[in-house]
């Protein structure tokens, strides 16, 4: 039988009856898709734009101290741009007369030289760094600056860099403060400045390679400080040249590894440390008008696996120190092998496998020192293969030298002195 209007089943529903519910679950979509558009748009419009990320290029053209297209302008410029930056250096010299602004900017600095290596003259500064570092992520590369008064670079900030660049007679090439971290110094040339890299703590991470320290005048590189903290990361310096500087390396309570390195004919000394902290090992030092490295009122220093030739003086002294190790050095055709002198005997030195071939005096002093001497070797001494002397020092008692000997050769049989 049909159904009459009267029958409650759906099918007995006018059309527009029936569609209503559709209408309404479109309506409550819509609703809900225009809350989601509304939040996403909110999130995004509270973001950065990715255009304002993009990288900056600023071009400097203008070899002035000032003006539009210099070094000056350019660094106004990337200290407040959003983004990471480049300022490419396009003409082959820049003069300066007055302080850069600090390179500083949030995202990174790069600074590059363009013109085989721009010359930046610092000669008419008063005072001062060339480049204050104040931002992280700064690197220079490519640049050669000159004739500073002060440093070349002062970084005080993390993650610089510092490539490919020469620093020529200045008063300190790179001058890494105390707050840096995360400095690199790779393949660059520091020659004629007073000191080449100083460090005033080891930072984090911070690495010397493959970079030439040339005719400075008090040392190469210098890392030296008050006192130890024993938090510190060693300073990497490795694959290294340092030629007739004053020192090569002067180092004292900032930890270094020196590995690997060269250093040829250095006036005072290849390495003097001084503190605690340091570790020299697989370093070729030849050459140079005095000792090669000097261990003075030090702890805990570490000589190891080295080769000393044609030294003037001593391959090795350790002078007025503890617990120092040398250990499985070579020593040839040098003044002297080993020197122990006045040592701490309640701590004592200790030389072992170390090979001395044909010193021109002395194989190994002990002088005023008690050091535990096991397994060394000493070929063809001209004078004595070990010298064991006590020390009268201008006030106190005469000091007594009772070395430890273990397994010694000591070659051509002239032994020890009385």
């Amino acid at each position: 039988m049909p159904s009459s209007s009267s029958d409650p089943s759906p099918r007995g529903l006018p059309v527009a009856t029936r569609t209503r519910p559709l209408v309404a679950a479109a309506v409550v979509v819509a609703l809900a898709a225009v809350v989601v558009l509304g939040r996403w748009y909110e999130l995004h419009r509270a973001q950065p734009r990715r255009a304002a990320e993009r990288e900056v290029l600023v071009h400097v053209t203008n070899g002035g101290d000032r003006g539009p297209g210099t070094l000056r302008e350019a660094l106004f410029i990337v200290a407040t741009a959003t983004g990471p930056t480049t300022i490419s250096l396009e003409v082959p010299l820049v003069t300066l007369q007055t302080a850069l602004p600090d390179l500083v900017n949030g995202r990174g600095i790069r600074l590059a030289g363009q013109a085989a290596d721009t010359l930046i003259d610092a000669h008419a500064l008063a005072s001062g760094p060339v480049f204050n570092v104040s931002g992280p992520g700064t690197s220079i590369e490519h640049v050669i600056i000159r004739n500073c008064p002060g440093a070349a670079v002062l970084v005080r900030s993390l993650r610089f860099r510092l490539t490919e660049s020469t620093v020529d007679s200045c008063d300190v090439g790179v001058d890494v403060a105390e707050n840096a971290s995360d400095t690199l110094l790779d393949r660059n040339h520091f020659r004629n400045d007073r000191i080449g890299a100083r460090f005033a703590a080891a930072g984090r991470n911070s690495t010397v390679t493959h970079d030439d320290f040339d005719h400075d005048k008090d040392a190469g590189l210098w890392a030296v400080r008050r006192s130890l903290d024993s938090h510190d990361e060693p300073i990497v310096i490795r694959n290294d040249r340092f030629t007739e500087d004053g020192a090569g390396m002067v180092v004292g309570n900032v930890p270094v590894l020196a590995e690997k390195n060269d250093f040829v004919n250095d006036h005072d000394a290849a390495v003097h440390i001084v503190g605690a902290g340091a570790v020299i090992r697989g370093n070729r030092i030849d050459g140079g008008a005095s000792m090669g490295v000097v261990v003075e009122n030090a702890r805990g220093a570490v000589i190891d696996s080295n080769e000393f030739e044609g030294l003037t003086a001593y391959g090795v002294m350790v002078r007025g120190s503890s617990d120092t190790l040398v250990e499985r050095n070579r020593v040839h055709n040098c003044g002297y092998g080993l020197a122990f002198v006045l040592g701490d005997t309640r701590n004592a030195n200790t030389a072992v496998d170390n090979t001395i071939i044909e010193p021109k005096f002395n194989g190994i002093d002990v002088m005023g020192d008690s050091p535990v001497l096991r397994g060394n070797q000493v070929l063809r001494a001209h004078a004595l293969a070990l010298h064991v002397e006590d020390v009268q020092p201008a006030t106190g008692p005469k000091v007594h030298s009772q070395p430890f000997l273990d397994g010694n050769s000591f070659g051509d049989g002239k032994g020890r002195s009385p």
